[in-house]
């Protein structure tokens, strides 16, 4: 991987947003940007966003189709069955044919800018368009990977880790039954690794790879002890991926923060777990809770657990600086303190972090280098900008990810010791 010097140009000559190069404090030349300046910034941005594509490196990968539509095409290979008839002394077989079928999507474009004033350059000590490609790299890279995290998390194979209370294992059907307890386990490793090698998943130079959370790391380690091989130990420091962590159970692991997290949906004002303020003793369905809400009526009801139990929320009301919240189906029974939580975790409130195990060919992505991520410089004066004001820098990009083999792709759900405080991503 090739690093970009980003102060090269803090210093001395200074190449402004403009494009032009400040000699002196003079602008000179500023209607254009050299080549190599635009190389510069080209490189840096995909480098920088490059960083944060964890989910994207495992992918198919193809260029995006130039003069031809908004559609990409995946190929898919299929098996070539057994050939079990005997073959006749002196006769050719009728031999077989490969089987290639065409995933065709459709690729949606992304994009993001920064303005910037004729007196930020003017009176700005750094490289403003480095500083601004810096930020807007590590937007691309998350909003990119976001794109294909998405896809590939939908995916039909899912396994839950069971909890463990003791000695006590109790198996999980569902995501809402998550919780804490429910850690990933070496177990839960090596039954991930059996289940593609079942479905005949190809590995990636002798091994799967699974994206983990660094909370669900943590967990697995404490669970693996000796098992696990760090990075540190491996004879080939080469061949480590990006963002891996370490081996167990002939599976690499890639460590992410973008992990894909279900936590509870947002009830209202970034709120997504109140907590019951008065005992209910009998049927109610207006609850004080503890937080402060602004009152609002809902298009259409929140759904939530209320003490674990399924429910759905109508309406927000505020009364003599308390707050009330109003539920679809009243309750008898709810202690001072109960829970009340979005849905889409865990019913108590855990949040449910997925491990994604992945073979070979899995999925396929468009190529960021193959005219898929551009970084775009504007002069001060274009568009509608008469007194020469304002510049921008910015990125556009253009991107889709499709599941191909969905039995190469396993999602395992499990909670973690830091399920009550993480939030969705």
């Amino acid at each position: 991987m090739k690093l970009f010097n980003l102060q090269l140009f803090a210093a001395g000559d200074v190449i402004n947003t403009t494009g032009g190069l400040m000699e002196n404090g003079n602008i000179t030349d500023a209607n254009t940007l050299s080549a190599e300046m635009k190389t510069f910034y080209d490189k840096t941005l995909i480098t920088l966003a490059s960083a944060n594509l964890v989910h994207e490196q495992f992918g198919q990968k193809r260029p995006i189709p130039a003069n031809n539509g908004k559609t990409i095409q995946f190929r898919k290979f299929s098996r070539l069955p057994k050939a079990l008839t005997a073959i006749t002394e002196g006769i050719t077989p009728a031999g077989n044919k490969l089987s290639v079928t065409g995933v065709t999507c459709t690729v949606d474009q992304y994009g993001d800018y920064i303005e910037q004033t004729d007196m930020l350059e003017l009176t700005a000590v750094d490289n403003t368009i480095v500083e601004a490609t810096k930020e807007l790299a590590g937007q691309a890279g998350l909003t990119l990977d976001t794109v294909v995290r998405n896809e590939i998390v939908g995916g039909t194979n899912v396994c839950y880790a069971p909890s463990v209370e003791g000695d006590t294992v109790t198996e999980i059907t569902s995501r809402a039954d998550i919780n804490a307890n429910c850690r990933l386990r070496v177990k839960d490793v090596f039954r991930a690794a059996a289940e593609l090698k079942a479905m005949n998943a190809p590995k990636f130079g002798g091994s799967y790879v699974a994206i983990i959370h660094p909370y669900v790391a943590y967990d697995l380690m404490q669970d693996a002890g000796e098992q696990w091989i760090g990075i540190q130990k491996y004879a080939d420091p080469q061949t480590i991926l990006r963002g891996e962590v370490g081996t167990l159970a002939g599976v690499r692991f890639v460590e992410s923060t973008e992990a894909k997290i279900y936590g509870p949906c947002e009830i209202g004002d970034g709120l997504s777990r109140l907590h019951v303020k008065t005992a209910v003793t009998s049927s109610s369905s207006k609850i004080k809770v503890s937080e402060t809400m602004t009152p609002v009526s809902f298009a259409q009801p929140v759904d939530c657990y209320v003490n674990g139990v399924a429910n759905t929320i109508t309406s927000v009301t505020s009364e003599g600086g308390e707050t009330f919240i109003h539920l679809g189906t009243a309750v008898t029974s709810l202690a001072a303190g109960d829970l009340i939580c979005g849905a889409g975790g865990g019913k108590d409130g855990s949040a449910v972090f997925c491990t994604l195990f992945l073979g070979e060919n899995a999925y396929g992505v468009t190529d960021v280098e193959g005219g898929g991520l551009e970084h775009i410089v504007k002069q001060r004066g274009y568009g509608n900008d008469p007194l020469n004001q304002r510049s921008s820098v910015g990125w556009k990009a253009t991107k889709v990810a499709k599941r191909l083999i969905e039995e190469y792709l396993l999602r395992y759900e499990s909670g973690s010791e830091f399920s009550a405080t993480a939030e969705t991503n």
